[in-house]
């Protein structure tokens, strides 16, 4: 993939800063982030499939999904705050294996020239030790495929 995403955690401080570009309008790339089959479809890496138990994207709504890999399941959930169409999405983040450790995410989505568009990222953690788990258990390598897999994603559609 040309567009690599930039992740950065400063040392000292329980946040991830992350950016990714895309060759798709803000619009596209907020609506895979919002709609439960197309998120479905690309979060992650590919040795995970994805179910999702409940989706709703809006003020106050929830999200909860589960990945496997063979017989394990790795679940997460979170609540959707503050949503503006093509813009902005503010939730939370749990992975159910660390109970009570959620992130707060503020997920920007900024149109670029020629169509293109870019996706701003800041998580907030309860603490240092919770960003640094976060960090240590791939996060950066399942979002980058992720990523990739939204890009596949979103080329296809427009075929």
């Amino acid at each position: 993939m040309t567009n690599a995403l930039e992740v950065t955690h400063s040392d000292g401080a329980p946040f991830i800063d992350y950016v990714r570009e895309f060759d798709y309008p803000a619009a596209r790339v907020f609506g895979a982030h919002v709609d439960p089959d197309a998120y479905a479809e690309w979060i992650g890496p590919d040795r995970l499939d994805t179910r999702i138990d409940v989706f709703n994207a809006v003020p106050g709504g929830s999200y909860r999904f589960v990945q496997t890999e063979g017989t394990e399941e790795y679940a997460f959930r979170g609540v959707f705050h503050s949503i503006r169409p093509a813009e902005f999405i503010l939730q939370t983040f749990e992975y159910e294996g660390f109970p009570d450790q959620a992130s707060l995410d503020f997920l920007r989505f900024e149109d670029l020239p020629e169509g293109r568009s870019r996706l701003v990222g800041h998580s907030v953690y309860p603490s240092l030790e919770t960003r640094d788990s976060f960090v240590s258990s791939g996060m950066e390598s399942g979002m980058a495929a992720g990523y990739d897999k939204l890009e596949q994603l979103l080329a296809f559609a427009t075929d």
